[in-house]
């Protein structure tokens, strides 16, 4: 079985850190300056992990390292959910609404639903 991080794509940053560590390898002269200039345009055309590491297969230390991919994609937050919030407002109104029918004879009462609606709206809006 293959690993799946081999087919991960690389960016510039991964590319110039291999340059960098074939450079090493050529000043310790484990490489020629050919064989330098040969790894290093494979190495500038490379797409995945994978085409990096079989660059530096028959090499010792240091090779190049790669950021795990939970790194590169990390977990989102386990903040509380406040789905319900949504639903609080129509229920308040609908409750209101029926409590003052049956509650109050005096229809200009119903005057202060907008009211507190926007003050609900407002007090709601500071908590976030």
């Amino acid at each position: 079985m293959s690993d799946p991080s081999r087919d991960i794509r690389v960016g510039d940053a991964e590319r110039q850190q291999a340059l960098q560590v074939l450079g090493e390898h050529m000043s310790a002269g484990r490489i020629d300056i050919t064989e330098y200039g040969d790894r290093s345009a494979k190495i500038t055309t490379a797409k995945t992990r994978g085409d990096l590491m079989a660059l530096f297969h028959d090499l010792p230390d240091p090779r190049p390292q790669f950021a795990t991919p939970m790194a590169l994609f990390p977990e989102p937050s386990r903040a509380p959910s406040r789905r319900w919030e949504g639903a609080v407002i129509p229920v308040v109104g609908v409750a209101v609404v029926i409590a003052f029918f049956v509650l109050v004879k005096n229809p200009l009462i119903f005057l202060l639903i907008p009211a507190v609606a926007l003050l609900w709206g407002q007090w709601n809006g500071r908590r976030r």
